[in-house]
């Protein structure tokens, strides 16, 4: 990915080297990484008529509601399972820059593809904020740790990452290269999409009258939807000819290796399929790929049918 000398965003915060520090909010649990659709917000039924979110979302702006307060009214999801990560020795003091950099790069890059794609629909995009941190942070969806992985809290609207995860990323589940990186992040800056447009709060309330095979199924169709969203700024990221030769590979070869199949192969052997909450490594190749097709929001419906 030619990313160098490009636009860095401002909304990164850096945390590293504060022991966590952070507010210790109400904002539920957080969704991580192990990890005809439009910017609507639902009124009712079930998660299949998605497509009506974006107009009471326009609705509410017209008639002077802010969205925001309606949709950030609890905690969001739950553990999404996903990978374990090992703890990294301290990269030296210029790859951090360097990596600092790329974020603060792809993040802008993210924030281009969905203010352009809300601009269209005569709305603004809130961008979300990206914290960088190391070892363990507090967020507004409780305490978390590098283990973890990065991941996305809809309480306070931030994504949260600590940089060691590219290194298990690369030795561990062989996803390599920078594009696999960035997908990483398009996928959590997805689940703020997800969060603006109303989808992930009426998960949370519905997961509430759910069993636990019935909430992790759920679960797959909104984590395969923000796979389908990174694969939405991919597609915008190759109109702008910023690829290179691989990168594309880069980021579906990260997809696969990080199923909930594939996953559950390399830690224990077996794969047991009511409990999976990402998606299979097939079903994430393809939801990414759909959104990387034409770049339409309608090609991520995954709660049809």
């Amino acid at each position: 990915m030619e990313w160098k000398g490009r636009r860095q965003s401002d909304n990164v915060e850096d945390q590293r080297g504060q022991g966590g520090a952070g507010g210790f909010g109400r904002g539920g649990p957080q969704f991580r990484f192990p990890g005809g659709t439009r910017i609507q917000r639902s009124t009712g039924g079930g998660l299949s008529g998605i497509v009506m979110l974006v107009v009471l979302f326009f609705v509410l702006k017209a008639c002077g509601i802010d969205p925001m307060m309606v949709l950030n009214e609890g905690g969001i999801g739950g553990p999404s399972g996903g990978p374990v990560v090992s703890q990294q020795q301290p990269r030296t003091e210029a790859r951090q820059d360097e990596m600092t950099q790329f974020v603060r790069v792809v993040l802008a890059e993210t924030e281009d593809t969905w203010t352009k794609i809300f601009a269209k629909a005569g709305e603004d995009y809130p961008e979300p904020t990206l914290v960088l941190f190391d070892g363990q942070v507090r967020s507004a969806c409780g305490f978390a740790s590098a283990a973890s992985g990065p991941f996305y809290c809809p309480g306070d609207q931030k994504v949260y990452i600590d940089l060691s995860f590219y290194d298990t990323l690369s030795r561990e589940f062989g996803a390599s290269g920078d594009f696999a990186q960035a997908y990483v992040i398009a996928h959590e800056v997805g689940h703020h999409v997800q969060n603006v447009v109303g989808v992930l709060p009426r998960f949370n309330r519905m997961r509430q009258s759910m069993g636990e095979a019935e909430a992790n199924a759920m679960s797959v169709r909104v984590e395969l939807q923000a796979d389908c969203f990174a694969g939405i700024w991919a597609h915008d990221t190759a109109q702008k000819g910023l690829l290179e030769r691989g990168d594309l590979e880069e980021a579906i070869n990260a997809a696969a290796r990080i199923g909930d199949d594939a996953i559950q192969r390399r830690t224990q052997g077996y794969v047991v399929p009511e409990s999976f909450s990402h998606g299979t490594s097939a079903q994430r190749m393809e939801w990414f790929q759909r959104g990387l097709r034409n770049g339409d929001l309608d090609d991520c419906d995954t709660f049809a049918g």
